[in-house]
């Protein structure tokens, strides 16, 4: 069970921000299609919900820890 909520932990983080990386993406692509200059913003703002990954890696490692 704890396995469980561990992959959960990373799952659910990783569902949610490839959803808002498929937002933000979108998004980027059509303000740069207008304004080459926009690319460093939206490379910026397209890499920002990676750390949703990150944070729900970190609750997975945590209740791992736990276990023992």
């Amino acid at each position: 069970m704890i396995a469980f909520s561990a992959a959960l932990a990373i799952a659910g983080s990783a569902i949610a921000a490839a959803w808002a990386e498929k937002a933000i993406g979108s998004a980027a692509i059509g303000a740069m299609a207008e304004k080459e200059e926009l690319f460093g913003k939206g490379l910026i703002l397209t890499v920002i919900p990676e750390t949703i990954v990150i944070f729900g890696f970190a609750i997975a490692f945590f209740i791992l820890g736990l276990a023992k």
